[in-house]
């Protein structure tokens, strides 16, 4: 067995980016993925998007019902039609699922698990209950919150690309205060009607720089956990 084998997991960078294009952060993001080696160290880039709506894959152009001014970036990650703006956590993952884990290597299903996990306890620490959502992809204000009116609406989404070497890029993003309205100018994820909040809008108010960090040592701890 090689000593990498026995060796635990190192934290993933934090990598601080501030406000970028998106697609010019999608560019680096591929760029980095080419050329990154066994022994390239993981990445969390933390970045802040002009408003920008993005398309996955396999996306149904016609779920975005009026993109008025906003950019519309085709992309390569899984998913349907999101936004980007101001006020959001942006979190691109740079990893490496390939590398030794105390449990094994990290397979695409629990590697999504955690990162859901990092964003239910993250709002958790707020006083704010996300929870999952069958076969819907990112996090949900709880039926079970005092704030009756936003029940079952969307807080947080998660988008990845993993390639077939097990590298991954695309991430997550976390509405904290935001102009939502451009929500209502798409069908977000796909489904048409879903309401979109954000933590100002249930009475949290948080600077930005500290709920990306506050999600990114999440994402560290949970991403190198037993």
């Amino acid at each position: 067995m090689s000593a990498t084998s026995l060796t635990p997991p190192s934290l993933p960078l934090i990598v601080q980016r501030g406000r970028e294009d998106y697609q010019h952060t999608f560019d680096a993001m591929r760029a980095f993925t080419d050329a990154r080696d066994q022994n390239t160290p993981d990445e969390l880039w933390l970045v802040e998007h002009p408003p920008v709506f993005t398309l996955g894959l396999g996306a149904d152009r016609s779920h975005v019902l009026a993109a008025h001014d906003i950019p519309l970036i085709q992309t390569d990650r899984g998913g349907e039609v999101t936004y980007h703006g101001p006020g959001q956590v942006v979190i691109y993952l740079l990893i490496d699922l390939r590398r030794s884990h105390s449990k094994g290597k990290l397979f695409a299903r629990e590697f999504v698990q955690r990162i859901e996990q990092a964003l239910i306890e993250t709002l958790e620490a707020y006083n704010l209950p996300g929870v999952r959502k069958a076969g819907a992809p990112g996090i949900y204000l709880s039926e079970q919150a005092p704030q009756q009116e936003w029940r079952g609406a969307k807080i947080a989404a998660l988008g990845l690309k993993i390639r077939g070497n097990g590298c991954t890029y695309h991430g997550l993003s976390l509405n904290v205060a935001m102009d939502l309205q451009p929500f209502s100018w798409i069908n977000p994820c796909g489904y048409a009607g879903l309401a979109t909040v954000d933590m100002k809008t249930l009475g949290v108010s948080v600077a930005l720089p500290e709920a990306q960090l506050a999600l990114a040592h999440r994402l560290q701890h949970l991403l190198t956990a037993a």
